[in-house]
């Protein structure tokens, strides 16, 4: 009888921890645990008149401060999704959310989702740190594999899976139901292995020598992951549908 492939053997893998840190700090920001005493005011001020922030979002937009802060109570209190609020290291104010959620260390997995960025945040190496961060802090952490979810019609946010250099691995159909709307739900990963050059490439793009006087890039993150999938540390599926 022909032995059917079954897979290699996972070796070395230890169970990671699940998301704890109160502060993963970077050189552009700092993510702060979700507190939504210190947190909600900065971010309702900052997303006040940009209802389009909410489109793709399950919840939201909120009508004033206090509905917002009440639903920071409640995400803050959860474990998954674990939130994490932006604080920029430029003005010192809270610029936007992101979390980790879908949890799952028996497997090595973890997603980085709801991610809001405030208008005075985006485009900034503050928002992109932010994410690099998150990516950097499961792998070291031990986890195999960090997603990346959208809806499929949610362009900007493909766009930023594969600026930090998430393969596009296909799309949902009909994945969900939000807001009495369907989603066809994108999904993007890195695994561990593409991981360190994917860093090296986030590292650069990062470096102060990147930027010039003004603050505009020299390099772009796209290209630098860009180079660093063509060189072979993964399949680095294009996004056909993009």
């Amino acid at each position: 009888m022909t032995e059917r492939p079954i897979g290699p053997v996972v070796t070395g893998f230890t169970v990671p921890p699940r998301p704890g840190p109160d502060q993963i700090a970077g050189r552009h920001v700092v993510l702060e645990r979700l507190d939504p005493d210190r947190h909600a005011e900065d971010l309702f001020a900052a997303n006040r008149g940009q209802d389009w922030l909410w489109d793709y979002m399950p919840y939201g937009p909120f009508p004033d401060l206090q509905t917002y802060r009440d639903w920071q109570v409640a995400m803050a209190a959860g474990a998954d999704p674990f939130f994490y609020a932006m604080r920029d290291g430029r003005t010192g104010r809270i610029g936007g959310l992101a979390s980790f959620l879908r949890i799952d260390p028996a497997n090595g997995v973890i997603e980085i989702g709801h991610i809001e960025i405030a208008p005075t945040l985006q485009r900034s190496p503050a928002a992109t740190e932010a994410i690099s961060l998150m990516i950097g802090w499961a792998f070291d952490a031990g986890y195999r594999r960090v997603e990346w979810k959208c809806n499929a019609l949610n362009e900007p946010s493909r766009s930023a899976a594969r600026r930090y250099g998430f393969t596009f691995e296909g799309v949902f159909r009909q994945h969900m139901i939000t807001k009495g709307r369907n989603r066809d739900s994108a999904w993007f990963a890195i695994i561990d292995s593409e991981w360190p050059a994917l860093a090296r490439a986030h590292d650069a793009w990062l470096a102060p020598g990147n930027f010039d006087a003004e603050g505009r890039q020299r390099q772009s993150l796209s290209a630098l992951t860009a180079a660093a999938i063509a060189q072979g540390i993964g399949p680095g599926a294009p996004d056909q549908d993009a």
